[in-house]
């Protein structure tokens, strides 16, 4: 069994302080969702910005063409020289930003503890890398199904049930 990837977490917004866990909680969210798929085998690291809403906004703003702050941006790697195999695959599986205010926003209107909506975010980012989306009905029902087993693996509820079905 293949290792999972190394997350570099790299805290560059300091709101990020008050979550002393932070780092250890997106790796251990990338490592077990990492066993639920296929990774390329040499593919090997990624890198996780845990930032804040200002520069979030500016990612969005710059990649997606949206002014406005939102919770999670993943960049998958493009094949470039230096970050490549000899057959073209990247070394790098890219990077993911994670915005505080947002994802803390978030946590709190739907009474989900911190930690877990963290994971989560983590996971959607990571499944974004390997190509995963959501943009049409059939590609969310399949990435949201993963996101369930893999966040149950890690004890967590599941995110799309509305807070009045929790049990």
């Amino acid at each position: 069994m293949p290792l999972p990837p190394t997350a570099d977490v790299l805290i560059a917004a300091d709101c990020w302080k008050a979550e002393a866990e932070a780092e250890s909680i997106v790796q251990n969210a990338i490592a077990t969702a990492a066993t639920f798929v296929t990774l390329p085998a040499e593919a090997t690291e990624l890198a996780v910005m845990l930032t804040d809403d200002a520069s979030i906004r500016d990612l969005n703003r710059e990649w997606r063409g949206q002014d406005k702050p939102t919770n999670v941006l993943s960049f998958p790697a493009a094949p470039l020289p230096g970050n490549t195999t000899q057959d073209g695959v990247p070394l790098m599986l890219g990077d993911i930003a994670i915005a505080y205010e947002t994802t803390r926003r978030e946590a709190e209107t739907d009474a989900k503890p911190f930690p877990h909506h963290l994971s989560h975010l983590a996971v959607h980012g990571f499944l974004h890398l390997l190509g995963y989306d959501h943009i049409e009905d059939s590609e969310a029902e399949v990435m949201e199904e993963l996101e369930r087993r893999i966040l149950a693996k890690l004890g967590i509820a599941d995110p799309y049930l509305a807070n009045d079905q929790v049990t």
